[in-house]
């Protein structure tokens, strides 16, 4: 994936529409980005397995059952995803 794509705007635009997609009703201003997603969206498992196939689809990241935690606020899902963008 290319650099510009992985900007900091970028990845926060994408994250919040993949939001949008599982949970219409998200206003992207009121998010807390240190809040947990899941209870600010009352998202449940299958919500949040579908945010991060959004994820992925959007992106064309892999993202491991194991890393979910990674992305439990938007703040550490945006790190998690910058991190993606760098080389090894």
């Amino acid at each position: 994936m290319s650099p510009e794509l992985m900007s900091p705007d970028h990845l926060r635009g994408v994250v919040v529409q993949v939001l949008s997609d599982v949970a219409p009703e998200l206003e992207a201003e009121s998010l807390d980005p240190h809040a947990e997603l899941r209870s600010q969206l009352d998202l449940d498992s299958m919500d949040f397995l579908n945010f991060v196939l959004g994820l992925h689809k959007a992106l064309g990241v892999d993202i491991p059952e194991a890393d979910y935690r990674k992305l439990a606020t938007l703040d550490g899902c945006l790190a998690y995803l910058a991190s993606k963008a760098k080389p090894g």
